[in-house]
Order: structure tokens, then C-alpha cells, then sequence
């Protein structure tokens, strides 16, 4: 009888035991995500691939580790990041922009998606939109036919606009394309263009600096990182100058500025998801197509519109699926 009491005991501790590695254990995927702005740019669209992440069966703390690593828009950081998260071996790495292309430096095998808001084929990321041929896929934002809406949409909500200045980067991949577009649209619409170079930070204040002197209505701004997360102070200098701007992505106007039409950004990151799921199940990047995204949403800011001195036109704010009072 003692023998079996020391056997049920041992046999029920051993239980406990294994119960206890079981629970133990680290989680059985891994995904790496990097970005090239702050966290407190970045968190939201996070939020969304998490969100698309747990629809799928994937819970943090349960069965799946995000790795995320911010580059705080400095190149060399994102370089160093790229370099490391990479080292730390996840099973595929989400990469947000120019991230991108740092990460390709950094490995030509481990599964990588990317949300890119230029061209991939020109940037080097993949060979083509259907057969992307290496180990990076994911979607692109690049829509050449947006351009010319964004044009005509700040014209309906400005009837009397004549010149229209348009900021883009010619180190962007897929600008040239958008500049293309952007001129044969207004040409259309019987409108004058002037461009303005913005690669970065700096090259964004001497821009804004130049419209203000120039005899433009109202600006179009080309959705890239170096614009998108300078949103609030584009904004601010947009009021104080009676400046219209209008750029991509729903960020731009939620942070102040008149409009943004362009790729449903939360959406979109639920969708980089699914990537995500099919790569942990078996399927390879260079089997799976580059996407174009699936939504499209209008972002009218009327608060902006009234510190603008600007009636926009119910008929425009009619067509809007947000509407910021």
C-alpha cells in the first residue's frame, strides 16, 4: 500500500510537472514587425494587424510573440534594427516602408511582408506584382489612378483653384509615375502645377517655405513617410498660411489637415495578416502575388475646412466615408 501511495504521488507531481512545462512554453510563433517612425505613430496600424492576426487564431501570450522594433525615422537605426531582428530568427518579419529595403539587405531567406507605399518592383523588392520570385511579399499602395481623384476631389471641394502645388520625393520609388499622373490630371481640369521636392524633414520645410511664397491654391502631398508622419505640423502651417492640403492616407486629415483619399490603412494592415497566416502555414513569398488594397476611403476634415475659411460642398462631404466635425 505505501508503494502505490508513492507511486500515485509521484505520478500526480509528474503531472503537475509536465502541466507546468507545458504551460512553460514559449509561444509557438513568432513574428517580427519593424517600422520606420516612432511607436506612437506606428501602435495603431500595429493594433490592426493584431486585431487581423487574432481572427486568425493567433494570441499574443498564448501562441504567438510579436517582435516589434521602431526606427524613430533615422535611417542608420532602421539599418541596425533590420540587422537585429533578422538575427533574432522569427518566423516571418513585417516591414512598413523603406523597412523594407533594409531588411532585403539584411537577409535574401526569411519570409518577409512588406506594406509599401511606392513601387516594389521599382524599389528591388520583388520581381513582379504576380510572381514576386524571393522571400518578400505583401502589399503595395502605389495607385496611380488615386492621384488624379485626389486632384479632382480638392478641386470639387475648391472651385476656384487655378494652381495646385504637388510634393513628392523623386527617391521614392513609383513618384515619377505619380507625377506623371498628377500633371495629366490637372491638365485636365484646366489647372497649373508646380512640384516641390521632399525627401525628408528638411527638404519638407524648405518645400513648405517655397508654396508659401508661390502663387498656389492649395497642395497635393504625395502619401510617403518623410509627409504622412509630419501630418500635425503640415497641418498647422496649412492653417496658419490658408493653404488647403490633401494627401493618401486617413492619418492626414485626422491630424488636422483638409482631406485624404486613398488606401482604408486599418483594413489594409488586417489584410497583411493574412500573408502573414499563409506564410506560417507553409506558403512561400515568392508564390504569393503583390496586393494592391482592397478599400478605399475619403477623410473630409471640416474642422480644418472652417479654419481654412473653406465651405466644402455638401455634395463633397456626401461622397465621404469619414467625416471629422
Amino acid at each position: 500500500m505505501t508503494h502505490r501511495r508513492m507511486f500515485l504521488a509521484a505520478a500526480a507531481a509528474g503531472a503537475i510537472l509536465d502541466g507546468t512545462a507545458a504551460i512553460a512554453q514559449p509561444p509557438q510563433y513568432r513574428v517580427g514587425w519593424i517600422a520606420p517612425g516612432t511607436m506612437a505613430e506606428g501602435l495603431p496600424i500595429l493594433d490592426a494587424l493584431r486585431d487581423g492576426l487574432r481572427g486568425l487564431g493567433y494570441v499574443e501570450s498564448r501562441n504567438l510573440i510579436i517582435d516589434a522594433r521602431w526606427g524613430d525615422h533615422s535611417g542608420p537605426r532602421v539599418e541596425s534594427l533590420a540587422a537585429d531582428l533578422v538575427a533574432a530568427a522569427p518566423q516571418v518579419i513585417v516591414a512598413l516602408g523603406p523597412t523594407a529595403m533594409a531588411v532585403r539587405r539584411a537577409t535574401t531567406t526569411l519570409p518577409v511582408v512588406f506594406a509599401f507605399s511606392g513601387d516594389p518592383v521599382q524599389a528591388g523588392l520583388v520581381a513582379n506584382f504576380a510572381q514576386p520570385g524571393g522571400n518578400l511579399t505583401g502589399i503595395s499602395f502605389l495607385a496611380l489612378e488615386l492621384v488624379g481623384k485626389r486632384i479632382e476631389l480638392l478641386k470639387a471641394a475648391m472651385p476656384g483653384a487655378r494652381r495646385i502645388a504637388i510634393v513628392a520625393s523623386a527617391q521614392h520609388p513609383g513618384d515619377q509615375a505619380e507625377r506623371h499622373a498628377s500633371e495629366a490630371a490637372a491638365k485636365a481640369m484646366g489647372l497649373e502645377i508646380e512640384y516641390f521636392e521632399a525627401a525628408g524633414s528638411a527638404q519638407l520645410d524648405r518645400a513648405l517655405e517655397a508654396i508659401q511664397k508661390s502663387r498656389c491654391d492649395a497642395v497635393v502631398m504625395f502619401p510617403i513617410q518623410s509627409i504622412i508622419s509630419n501630418s500635425a505640423r503640415i497641418a498647422a502651417w496649412s492653417i496658419r498660411n490658408r493653404i488647403p492640403a490633401v494627401s493618401g492616407w486617413g492619418q492626414f486629415a485626422e491630424e488636422g489637415n483638409l482631406m485624404s483619399y486613398g488606401a482604408a490603412m486599418r483594413e489594409s494592415f488586417q489584410r497583411i495578416a493574412t500573408f502573414v497566416d499563409r506564410i506560417l502555414k507553409g506558403a512561400k513569398p515568392a508564390e504569393l502575388p503583390v496586393e494592391l488594397p482592397l478599400h478605399i476611403e475619403l477623410v473630409i476634415n471640416l474642422e480644418a475646412a472652417r479654419r481654412l475659411g473653406l465651405a466644402v460642398p455638401r455634395s463633397v462631404i456626401l461622397r465621404a466615408d469619414k467625416v471629422i466635425e
